[in-house]
């Protein structure tokens, strides 16, 4: 493709896919994408061994890591530690998360015991998150990507050092301005149909409000995501100024994907509207598949979630604990079974390969344009 973004990063299709599954990154950087592995809560020393991974596969291609790394860590620095923070979990609603399991058959004797769910993420301090921009920059990416906000000052320095791009993803106008302020390369703007955290403005009026609105600033790329599962979205997004796509949810149905088997058969017999944009897993808005768990979050009587990080540090044992018993074949467990997807899961129908999707992603991107530019022909 004559592709300025292309050009940049040396991919033959500006098709970018965030994924927790390095096997998915790999795959779809072989396949002329742009694959971003998803390091978010990681410790160092997994995401040395799983960069290593990639860098052994991925046949010297291109790719990135996604990070989740807030603007101001030294307010983070002086927060309280993880066990005071579990103390401010009113008991409401831990009752509530104890009865709602109970109601479903799981034992909750052991669900926080582990202490896990208490783990806030070091991530979240200077220390931590020096370290873990460390292992990423010491690995041949191209790419780091903030999902959380304006990227901070150690983020820039470290890349501007290796010659690395520098992205953020932005649902909102402001904050796109923001991130154009500081200095990004690449912006990912995210419409609320998006998996995962995400706004409330549609894709297709946020990406050209965004465009419209860094225009006058210099080398930065906007991608656009929510909501694309298909080459003829892609399209349509890069006519309304998009330099490519950023996609996460439609690799979650692919063969390679590490996604729970119930929560993929789930998606597979998904409709768009079958997601739910819930505060119930982190404190702010996700989407998600809908299922027991939103259900009951969202019915008369429930309680507010609480804010970040506290909703995380009760909601995410209760979930862990739910997927193990859903792959064992409880009942119970099957129906609150569930996980971040955008409403593309009503594209989602049919498991594939990661390179089929990438294939898939081409031919019908090629068709698009060429259909659009029959409609101008004499």
């Amino acid at each position: 493709m004559k592709s300025a973004i292309c050009d940049r990063f040396g991919i033959e299709f500006p098709l970018f896919a965030f994924s927790h599954c390095r096997d998915v990154v790999a795959e779809v950087s072989k396949a002329g994408g742009f694959g971003v592995f998803g390091a978010s809560r990681l410790p160092p020393e997994i995401l040395e061994e799983e960069l290593r991974w990639i860098d052994d596969h991925v046949q010297g291609k291109p790719y990135g890591v996604d990070v989740l790394i807030p603007n101001k860590l030294e307010d983070k620095d002086k927060s309280p530690p993880a066990d005071a923070l579990w103390a401010r979990v009113p008991g409401q609603h831990k009752s509530f998360v104890a009865d709602l399991l109970k109601k479903h058959d799981i034992d909750t004797s052991r669900v926080w015991d582990s202490g896990e769910g208490h783990n806030v993420g070091d991530y979240l301090r200077v220390s931590g998150a020096a370290k873990l921009l460390d292992v990423a920059f010491a690995h041949p990416i191209k790419l780091i990507v903030n999902a959380l906000g304006v990227p901070p000052a150690i983020m820039f320095e470290g890349a501007r050092r290796k010659g690395i791009a520098v992205g953020a993803l932005t649902g909102a106008r402001e904050h796109a301005i923001k991130h154009a302020e500081a200095g990004v390369d690449i912006l990912v703007v995210a419409g609320g149909e998006a998996g995962g955290h995400c706004g409330d403005v549609s894709t297709m009026v946020l990406v050209p409000e965004v465009v419209r609105a860094v225009e006058g600033y210099k080398n930065i790329s906007v991608l656009a995501a929510g909501g694309i599962a298909t080459g003829r979205q892609m399209a349509a997004a890069m006519a309304m100024g998009a330099a490519g796509a950023w996609c996460g949810s439609v690799w979650l149905t692919t063969t390679e994907a590490e996604t729970n088997p119930v929560v993929k058969e789930k998606m597979l017999a998904a409709g768009s509207r079958n997601t739910s944009r819930s505060r119930s897993r982190t404190g702010k808005y996700t989407r998600q598949l809908q299922s027991a768990w939103t259900d009951a979050w969202s019915a008369p009587g429930s309680p507010d979630p609480l804010p970040m990080p506290l909703q995380g540090m009760l909601a995410e044992p209760a979930m862990r604990e739910v997927g193990r018993l859903a792959i064992l074949g409880h009942r119970g467990a099957k129906e609150l079974a569930s996980y971040y997807v955008g409403q593309a899961v009503g594209l989602m129908d049919k498991e594939q390969t990661v390179r089929s999707v990438v294939y898939d992603f081409k031919a019908d991107f090629a068709e698009a344009v060429e259909r659009l530019s029959r409609t101008l022909e004499d």
